[in-house]
């Protein structure tokens, strides 16, 4: 590191200063401090205590230590006595691991719940404690208000790995790795994926000892420093080379100073308390608060969990930051994460694709399941939605009993419009009424974003920025789901065990579309054509799994073919262009109706579409007549009706 960096990253202090239970416990009286009582007991196994002040701040602002509470005390009772409250809990020989970071949100909870404490926290870290605290940080940035920590362990490549032998096989096999090499390949340390941390600007403060032999800054905060502020953090650090017992401790061990400057850093950044609404408004559980696949992780070790929607489940984000989650949950579960995300569709195409693209592949222990965006985009009816989502559903139940559904609403623009009218989205009414008929859990991410706007905790335009939510959205998507998973899990019995068989209600319509799936166009008979791999040649941008695959092409007026399928609903999936055409259509000689294919999407890309063409018919054996109409949309460029599968509900 060289030396204008580090006195960079120094003279950042100046500017960080001025940015503006679990089982029984018992009260012991601290007897050489008359400013705070002091509650000592076992959390889940851990020994923990929390320090609260005989004047608590309004908001009751909150200090975490991570490990070694009792070294350095000095800013610790200064913040106790403005009327902060002190916490801790021991995981030793964890090293910040997953199954530790698991500990520590259920103790996080257990607070802010039972002592009703900021929902932002300080994190205050010394050493190795600098493993837990910025690792916990990274995974609930909305969850902190400021990162205080002396010499900090911020790669442990350098220490243990380089210092203790112990230690570092400690650290191994905390961390479930099997080797050295996949140990140095981990990329999840303090130092690594800053990106969301720095989204939500939370300030870092850390004392250094530039001759520190144990935990070299250089190797560790230096380097962390450097990587925050590229994602956007704010960083400083303080030098303290005061040190003593230095052949011993080798300049790990420092006498603090500047106690004024670190108090004013932390209650600068965490004071006033600032408002933040709690989550839990908007979890709507439909009478099921259980986690089902507890039973099949307790059963088989085994858990398969699958992402279904459209590009907000596509993009990385939130569901990069569930499987973290889970991992640290379940840290010696088998878990097989799939993800079914395709940008553009809503609730008609995830049904039909839902056997090809998932359960052909998996069957789904979790499923997470979001479509409100692109219902509204893709102009479904009501009766089409709820009847995609219901089929899902009880096809779902039907491989499994047992899994569990988890129902998300994202936020778009034109939801913020309808809240600010005062209006409930369309798609989320329709959405809902079937997730309350078949007791599935809902999370509301989409009226939880736009409350916590007019709450002034953060701003559409400067945050969240799109319907593709920025890092910062993605951070508050994924605290409201992992807030959903604890709840769930803690309402789930010790004793639950799998049910063989589960009993659904009656559909909500007849003709739902729980046997939908896909047909080969091969089987079509007529003038239009078949191509083993069809790639669009006219420069348009395309999705993935809809080039290079097979295609039933039309291409000018007239062109035509039948198809014959047995079930109870058809349609077409299209691949609509700049020359989408018009086609007519009938079933079992049934008047001809006429359909537009072009889209207000096709001048930019080869879109997926998916249009149910009739859903009213007797299960049986049926026959589709398309045609290509003389007529054309007058935005278009030709008259082609590109067939990529026929939807048929068996």
């Amino acid at each position: 590191m060289k030396d204008y960096m580090k006195k960079y990253l120094v003279l950042n202090l100046f500017f960080l200063i001025n940015f503006s239970l679990s089982y029984g416990f018992s009260v012991s009286e601290n007897k050489d401090n008359d400013t705070y009582s002091e509650i000592c007991f076992e959390f889940e196994g851990h020994s923990a205590f929390l320090k609260i002040p005989d004047k608590p701040l309004e908001g009751n602002p909150w200090v975490w230590r991570a490990y070694f509470p009792n070294w350095h005390t000095e800013i610790d009772c200064e913040l106790l006595a403005k009327g902060y409250h002190i916490a801790y809990v021991s995981a030793p020989d964890m090293f910040g691991s997953p199954e530790s970071m698991a500990i520590w949100d259920r103790f996080y909870g257990y607070l802010v719940n039972n002592y009703h404490l900021s929902p932002r926290v300080v994190l205050e870290a010394v050493s190795r404690g600098g493993l837990y605290a910025h690792t916990w940080a990274k995974r609930n940035p909305t969850k902190v208000s400021c990162i205080y920590a002396e010499v900090p362990v911020c790669d442990f490549t350098t220490w243990p790995r380089q210092i203790s032998e112990e230690d570092w096989n400690i650290l191994k096999k905390s961390y479930r790795f099997s080797d050295d090499d996949e140990a140095l390949s981990y990329h999840d340390m303090p130092i690594h994926q800053l990106e969301g941390l720095a989204a939500l600007k939370v300030p870092v403060l850390h004392s250094i000892c530039n001759i520190d032999k144990i935990v070299p800054p250089s190797e560790n905060s230096l380097v962390f420093g450097m990587n925050y502020i590229k994602a956007g953090g704010i960083y400083g650090a303080i030098p303290m080379d005061k040190v003593f017992n230095m052949e011993h401790m080798k300049g790990h061990h420092f006498r603090l100073e500047h106690v004024d400057k670190i108090v004013s850093f932390i209650h600068t950044n965490s004071y006033p308390v600032k408002s933040m609404l709690p989550s839990e408004k908007y979890h709507h559980y439909h009478g099921k608060c259980i986690l089902r696949s507890i039973g099949k992780v307790k059963r088989d070790n085994e858990l398969n969990i699958v992402f279904l929607g459209g590009s907000i489940t596509y993009n990385p984000g939130w569901r990069n930051h569930l499987e973290k989650y889970f991992r640290s949950r379940f840290p010696d579960a088998r878990l097989n994460f799939h993800m079914a995300g395709i940008p553009s569709l809503g609730s008609v195409p995830h049904v039909f694709r839902y056997q090809t693209d998932v359960l052909d592949h998996i069957i789904p222990d979790i499923l997470f399941y979001e479509a409100a965006v692109n219902d509204r985009s893709n102009g479904y009816s009501v009766p089409e939605q709820q009847k995609s989502i219901e089929g899902i559903i009880r096809n779902t139940l039907s491989k499994n009993p047992n899994a569990d559904i988890i129902m998300m609403h994202f936020a778009d623009p034109q939801k913020m419009e309808d809240y600010s009218s005062g209006k409930e989205p369309a798609e989320i009414l329709s959405h809902n009424e079937v997730a309350s008929h078949y007791g599935i859990p809902v999370i509301d991410i989409s009226r939880e974003i736009y409350d916590r706007i007019c709450n002034k905790e953060f701003s559409w335009e400067d945050d969240i920025k799109d319907l593709h939510p920025s890092l910062f959205g993605q951070e508050y998507y994924s605290m409201s789901m992992k807030s959903m998973i604890d709840t769930l899990i803690a309402h789930t019995p010790s004793s639950f065990e799998l049910s063989k068989k589960s009993k659904l209600p009656e559909p909500m319509y007849r003709n739902c579309y729980s046997s939908a799936c896909y047909m080969p166009v091969d089987r079509a008979n007529g003038t239009f054509r078949f191509e083993e791999k069809y790639v669009p040649d006219n420069g348009q941008e395309t999705r993935e799994g809809f080039t290079g695959v097979p295609m039933l092409i039309g291409e000018k007026t007239g062109d035509k073919f039948r198809f014959e399928f047995s079930g109870n609903a058809v349609g077409i999936c299209v691949i609509s262009g700049n020359d989408a055409g018009i086609i007519r259509y009938r079933v079992d000689k049934k008047p001809y109706k006429t359909v537009d294919l072009y889209t207000c999407w096709s001048a930019q890309l080869h879109l997926p579409w998916y249009i149910v063409l009739d859903d009213n018919l007797r299960r049986g054996k049926h026959t589709l007549e398309v045609e290509i109409a003389s007529d054309r949309n007058e935005k278009s460029k030709g008259n082609a009706c590109r067939i990529v599968h026929f939807l048929v509900n068996r």
